[in-house]
């Protein structure tokens, strides 16, 4: 005889499945939403390049935007506004003429400059009036520095050499590093006012190696490799002047400088020490002629 279909075997079956449902809620959480970001792209942008601040999970009912200088809202911090329905891009006081807006409400800065660095506010308008925040960074540093050497072949003790840090920033500093350790200036060295030129007056053995300039601002720096000054024997133009078997045994015995390239791109000059004759010593110019 079956139970009637009132029976407590009967009544279970919906427990059952109740309990299973808790039991599911449990273990389980809805996905959260995507949160509105701001990506800057790159990250860390050169001096002269252009920067994209990339917006993220927009959502779909936006009607438009709007991009504020610095991390609050404010009329006279607008840069730029943008109209989904019409299409259209309105300017505001902080625009400078090298930002672009995007229907997606990216935000493009063309020729970035050190005073782009900062923080940057996105407005999202929405149907609901629910307007929505969202700050991102933009983060500029300066353009590789080059130096420029008034001259590649000095001699000892005659010649002088400008060694000059090429840069377009302004509003920065300058400082000069020798052989990887900051430039001690001697009595032979000058620097000009702004540091941009370095002179010495004339040269020695000693001034010979690796010079770099540094230039740099409160939030970045950047330095470049200059050439080795070149540094001559007096010796060697003498016995340069000399011909036939007699010059090439006399050259024998000057110093001489050898250029090396690193991958780096600095260039080192050192001397590098003759070769004796077979007597063990050189020759001098007189005994030569």
């Amino acid at each position: 005889m079956e139970p009637p279909l009132g029976s407590p075997s009967r009544r279970r079956v919906p427990w059952q499945g109740l309990l299973l449902t808790v039991s599911l809620l449990t273990f389980w959480n809805p996905p959260a939403a995507a949160q509105l970001s701001v990506e800057s792209v790159p990250l860390n942008a050169v001096e002269g390049k252009h920067v994209l601040l990339l917006a993220h999970n927009v959502p779909q009912d936006t009607t438009g935007y709007s991009w504020y200088k610095g991390d609050t809202v404010g009329s006279s911090y607008r840069i730029v506004s943008y109209v989904i329905d019409i299409q259209e891009s309105i300017t505001g006081p902080a625009y400078s003429g090298r930002e672009t807006i995007y229907p997606n409400g990216s935000l493009l800065f063309q020729n970035v400059t050190l005073k782009d660095t900062g923080y940057y506010m996105l407005q999202i308008i929405r149907k609901n009036f629910d307007n929505k925040e969202v700050t991102g960074q933009l983060r500029v540093y300066l353009a590789q520095p080059s130096i420029h050497a008034s001259s590649s072949t000095v001699t000892e003790d005659k010649d002088s050499v400008v060694l000059t840090c090429l840069t377009n920033d302004t509003g920065i500093s300058i400082r000069w590093i020798f052989n990887n350790q900051s430039l001690q200036v001697t009595e032979r060295m000058q620097l000009s006012q702004d540091n941009i030129s370095l002179s010495i007056n004339p040269v020695e053995r000693g001034h010979a190696g690796g010079y770099q300039c540094e230039v740099s601002n409160p939030v970045s720096h950047s330095k470049e490799n200059a050439p080795g000054v070149p540094v001559g024997a007096i010796a060697g133009i003498v016995i340069g002047v000399l011909a036939g078997v007699a010059l090439v045994a006399a050259l024998g015995c000057v110093l001489f400088l050898r250029r090396t390239g690193r991958a780096n791109g600095q260039r080192d000059l050192r001397e590098q020490q003759p070769p004796k004759s077979i007597s063990g010593e050189c020759p001098s110019p007189r005994s030569l002629s």
